[in-house]
This record gives structure tokens, C-alpha cells and sequence, in this order.
């Protein structure tokens, strides 16, 4: 998918332990995660609502509230369920790297845990390199 983040300086075993110190090999785990997710939800926006046929239902309005109904679904194609499949056994797998990395075990024998721990969980998703466009890219754009 995409080039990894180069990896970090040797560390100075006399520096105290930074849990958002990421090893590059889970970094480009997360970013394969993140574009797997991006390019799973873009297929799924272009297939039907429903994978299977489906009549639909019309809108409703119940004491001043209106839900909204579903036009019918013609379902699936084999073609089209085989390759949402494959996103995401791709993303399960990707997504296994990222929360079985032993950087994590490692990060527990260094006294990570609790919030601190969820807290470089979370870093990591935004992590330089972790994330297929960087802000500038998103300002850029916009």
C-alpha cells in the first residue's frame, strides 16, 4: 500500500521509556490498517444497502416523527460480496498486527498500563506515518 515510516534512531538506554516511541514495523501495520478501513468503507458506499435482495420500506411518520424509509435492494453480486469479503478478512489482518504487536508486551514490562496505556494506543493512530494523509495534505485539499 504504502512506504513505511523510516525507523527510529537507536534508542539511549539511559533515556527513561516512551511508549509512543513506535517501532516502524507497527506504525506501517497501523497505516495498512488505516487504509484498508478508508478503502473498505469507499467500496461499501458504492454497493447496495442491503447485501442480500430486500423490498425496502417506505417512510414513516408516527406522532410528528418521520423515519425514513429504504428503496428496494437488489442485493449483492457474488463478485461484489467475494470482494467486500476479502477488505475485510485484509483489515482483520491488518488490524491483528497492530493489537498484537510485541511493542505492547514491551510496553507493559516498562510499567505502561491503564490510561497511559490506551493513551499511546490512541498516539499511534496519529502518529507520523501511521495515518495515509498528513494535515497538510487535508488543508491542501480542502
Amino acid at each position: 500500500m504504502s512506504t513505511p515510516a523510516p525507523a527510529p534512531a537507536p534508542e539511549d538506554s539511559s533515556a527513561p521509556f516512551d511508549p509512543h516511541a513506535f517501532p516502524s514495523d507497527l506504525v506501517a501495520a497501523q497505516r495498512q490498517a488505516a487504509e484498508l478501513y478508508a478503502a473498505l468503507h469507499a467500496y461499501q458506499e458504492t454497493l447496495p444497502w442491503s447485501r442480500e435482495p430486500h423490498p425496502g420500506w417506505p417512510d414513516e411518520t408516527e406522532r410528528g416523527r418521520t423515519r425514513s424509509g429504504r428503496p428496494e435492494s437488489p442485493g449483492w453480486s457474488d463478485e461484489q460480496a467475494a470482494r467486500f469479503d476479502k477488505f475485510l478478512e485484509d483489515l482483520r489482518k491488518a488490524t491483528e498486527l497492530v493489537q498484537g504487536h510485541r511493542w505492547w508486551k514491551r510496553c507493559t514490562e516498562e510499567g505502561i498500563k491503564g490510561a497511559d496505556m490506551v493513551a499511546a494506543r490512541q498516539a499511534l493512530k496519529h502518529a507520523e506515518g501511521a495515518v495515509p494523509l498528513a494535515r497538510e495534505d487535508v488543508d491542501t485539499a480542502a
